[in-house]
């Protein structure tokens, strides 16, 4: 049986002047979210595939679909927040935007220009305006080289500078992240894992770039130290006007980073909203079973949380996927429509957008 929610109406899509409408139907870019003129990344129909091999010869039998038909927008000084479990694809869309991986299908824009496509001298100068923070600090940080040659590194890439002028730029970088000057001549193996991370967060600001990809920047630290880094984050947002990509499996952590924020599962987005809305109004299954999971520490919050609800089973894998929606073989909502036709992202409420039959 369809769930009682399905009597629910989309909302309607109101005046917005930024907002890009055509016909009245959401436009491509929309298919994860709004997309706005003043929109500083634009992602449309993102596709990743990994090609899956066998022989002698290599002859590909089939793809991973890591990243599959994927659209949302990123304004301007805003942090966007990605979240999910491990394996839907979330990494994969932060590594595709800043070009770590090819394009296999579909557009991204940044700063109004289409970058899907250009050869790696082309992207040089792209490769100025937006970085990356990887998870693990430790892994993404030569062992061999001390702090200052690592922070040095894009300077150096990028031929910015003379020799002392680099050495300045360290320096200021080095203050920026709140560490003296003795770490200059450190190694990685003798950080704590906030000081590497705080390194890596150096290196990428190193050229001074307007967008950031942060990678689960916390995952692999205390929460003591969790807490100073998105403290340190968000100051540096504000002063320097950066444009985040937030990647996390941590709801509880996106709720008090996250301008917007949306779900991925198995490749898709299933759900985008504001970070309130989302929290205060899931509508995709998906959604309310993980922010039924996050604790909680007050009466206040305890009301506003979803009842529990368990997830069945485990992701399925993206080489061979679920027909219909993804999601059917894990929800406890499902009626006879859900493995048959995969539903399309609409606009369930104002800027609340979602991947589900019973909201269609």
């Amino acid at each position: 049986m369809r769930s009682q929610n399905t009597h629910l109406q989309r909302g309607t899509t109101g005046g917005h002047p930024d907002r890009i409408w055509t016909s009245g139907r959401l436009p491509s870019i929309c298919k994860g979210g709004i997309a706005l003129r003043n929109a500083l990344v634009q992602v449309d129909g993102l596709k990743k595939y990994f090609p899956i091999t066998a022989g002698i010869m290599k002859k590909k039998i089939g793809d991973v679909k890591a990243v599959d038909d994927v659209s949302f927008s990123i304004i301007e000084g805003e942090t966007y927040g990605l979240v999910g479990e491990s394996g839907s694809g979330k990494t994969t869309i932060g590594k595709t935007i800043v070009r770590i991986y090819r394009v296999t299908a579909g557009k991204i824009m940044f700063d109004g220009q289409n970058i899907s496509q250009l050869k790696e001298t082309e992207l040089k100068e792209f490769r100025r305006q937006m970085q990356m923070v990887f998870q693990d600090p430790t892994s993404s940080l030569n062992p061999r080289k001390r702090v200052k040659d690592i922070i040095k590194e894009p300077l150096v890439a990028h031929k910015i500078g003379t020799r002392s002028e680099r050495n300045m730029r360290v320096r200021e970088l080095l203050d920026l992240v709140r560490l003296s000057p003795e770490f200059l001549y450190r190694y990685p193996f003798m950080l704590s894992g906030g000081e590497k991370q705080r390194i890596g967060i150096a290196r990428a600001l190193a050229l001074n770039p307007k967008f950031l990809v942060l990678d689960e920047p916390t995952s692999a630290l205390d929460v003591s130290v969790q807490a100073k880094i998105i403290s340190f984050m968000s100051r540096l947002q504000k002063e320097r006007n950066l444009t985040y990509l937030f990647i996390t499996h941590d709801l509880s952590l996106m709720r008090n980073i996250a301008d917007r924020v949306g779900v991925m599962y198995l490749g898709n987005l299933v759900e985008v909203a504001p970070t309130r809305e989302l929290y205060e109004n899931p509508l995709h299954p998906y959604t309310k079973a993980l922010i039924s999971a996050i604790p909680v520490i007050s009466e206040e919050e305890e009301a506003i949380k979803p009842q529990k609800i368990p997830l069945e089973g485990e992701i399925p894998s993206p080489v061979d996927a679920p027909s219909g929606c993804t999601f059917h073989p894990r929800c406890s909502e499902r009626f006879e429509e859900c493995p048959l036709v995969k539903p399309e992202m609409v606009e369930f409420t104002k800027e609340h957008f979602v991947r589900c039959h019973l909201c269609s």
